[in-house]
């Protein structure tokens, strides 16, 4: 079973680099036709999501996937929502959602530090 589970880590992290590298061309090998305007976006969301799949499946700290995905989305949706015009009424707080979930999964992969009396 484990051979199998990083198997599919490894081809889900593939398919979404390949997703946020060249949307337009996985779209066209994958469902025939080339991918254009919003979904170019939301086909890169889709890619950073099966990258942070991939990492928490990987053998390790799941929660090492759900940091990589949170961090990445708010980047890219900060990005378009500065550089590419794209900005819908939620742009902007999921960008926020993303962010303090990054920091609070940040925070929580941190060791504890013992207290003093």
């Amino acid at each position: 079973m484990k051979k199998a589970l990083v198997f599919a880590a490894i081809a889900e992290s593939v398919t979404g680099v390949a997703l946020l590298l060249a949307p337009s061309l996985v779209g066209h090998v994958l469902l025939g036709d080339e991918l254009a305007g919003i979904a170019v976006a939301v086909a890169r969301v889709a890619g950073i999501a099966l990258i942070g799949l991939g990492v928490a499946c990987w053998p390790g700290p799941p929660i090492v996937g759900m940091l990589i995905y949170s961090a990445a989305v708010a980047l890219y949706l900060a990005y378009l929502g500065i550089t590419g015009g794209m900005t819908g009424i939620l742009l902007w707080p999921a960008v926020g959602i993303h962010f303090v979930l990054a920091l609070l999964l940040a925070r929580e992969m941190q060791p504890e530090t013992p207290r003093k009396p």
